[in-house]
């Protein structure tokens, strides 16, 4: 079964591209993203997102195993170019082309239907995900709850009043605290 996944209009040009996605065409999806992470190109980034865009299309979508996975083909075409002006000599101006590319990337299985799942195991795996989540999001709730319940009883035994001296009195021998009293009075 075949996999797609698109990526359109990305700020580079076709041709630079195609020196990443030549290299990784034929390979196990593993081992392209291995190749993708450890190569020092700056498309080999976006091609890492793509790829693993595409593995998550054939998990979800179609049930396929992840290591039954290759990559089949790799199609780099341009895209649309912005268009930009570089003033030259004597009045005049060169066009400068700002090329874009689009990524069509198609995996395939190594052997058809190896640990295939179907739509309905599928399924089943996403309400035991749906549940388990809601249970922890409950629990973490329940935490909290306890928490904030045992932050106010904590405050209320540790509350104690301070006496607050008034206006025009000294405070603990702090002279310069009366002499530099604000108009709120404290």
């Amino acid at each position: 079964m075949k996999v797609t996944a698109t990526l359109k209009n990305l700020r580079m040009s076709p041709r630079k591209v195609r020196l990443v996605t030549r290299s990784i065409v034929g390979m196990n999806c593993s081992v392209a993203l291995i190749q993708l992470q450890n190569l020092v190109k700056k498309t080999s980034n976006p091609l890492e997102k793509l790829l693993r865009s595409a593995i998550a299309n054939a998990e979800n979508n179609f049930g396929l195993d992840k290591d039954n996975l290759f990559v089949n083909n790799i199609q780099v075409g341009g895209g649309p170019s912005l268009k930009r002006w570089l003033p030259r000599a004597q009045g005049r101006a060169t066009l400068i082309l700002k090329r874009t590319s689009q990524i069509d990337l198609e995996l395939e299985e190594r052997v058809e239907g190896k640990n295939r799942k179907s739509k309905e195991q599928l399924e089943k795996e996403r309400a035991v995900k749906e549940k388990a989540s809601k249970k922890s999001v409950k629990e973490e709730e329940v935490q909290d709850a306890e928490v904030v319940g045992e932050k106010k009883t904590a405050t209320k035994k540790t509350a104690v009043k301070k006496e607050v001296p008034k206006k025009g009195q000294q405070q603990d021998g702090n002279f310069l605290n009366k002499v530099f009293q604000r108009k709120s009075g404290v």
